[in-house]
């Protein structure tokens, strides 16, 4: 768990994930891998989590020290719980459920949805169809610098045309 402070970036964590990660790391092991194919970890790691005490540390030593009381005071409980777990999550194989994705992954998955979209409406513009986060550089950066010279050649045309004009008002040649 992260607080939300500018000031602090430390964080807490709950040792017993580490213990239950661990354990559900041996129980899977002893798997057939016929079976491993439809076990997911996380469901049985928040089944086991739901019945342990939480053991949260916030230094590395205070992590040290609870990871050293929870395998020796909740090993059996531990092992216990996992395996509760397996039995739980493959009673019921045809459940479905959509897994939670953090907040951060969520953002990120939105931020390269959107670039992608972007990258594909660019293409749609540029003679250059085959465009790619590799190659966008190679192909914008000409046209970019094309446009920026026309732009230029249209300036200096203009201010040759204003020239030109007051020159014609104060010529002779007006009437």
């Amino acid at each position: 768990m992260k607080i939300n402070r500018p000031e602090n970036d430390y964080i807490n964590r709950n040792v017993m994930e580490v213990l239950v990660s661990e354990e559900i790391d041996r129980q899977i092991n002893r798997l057939p891998s016929n079976i491993k194919k439809f076990i997911n970890p996380i469901e049985v790691a928040t089944y086991a989590l739901n019945r342990l005490p939480a053991l949260y540390a916030s230094s590395q030593q205070g992590f040290n020290k609870q990871k050293l009381k929870g395998r020796s005071e909740h090993s059996v409980q531990i092992t216990q719980q996992v395996r509760k777990g397996f039995a739980a999550i493959q009673k019921d194989l045809l459940r479905s459920s959509t897994p939670l994705v953090a907040e951060i992954e969520r953002d990120i998955n939105e931020d390269i949805k959107e670039a992608k979209e972007a990258l594909r409406e660019l293409a749609e513009y540029l003679p250059e169809k085959d465009l790619s986060w590799k190659n966008i550089v190679k192909l914008v950066k000409p046209l970019l610098a094309e446009l920026q010279e026309q732009d230029q050649a249209e300036i200096n045309a203009k201010k040759v045309r204003s020239k030109s004009s007051m020159m014609w008002e104060d010529s002779i040649h007006k009437k």
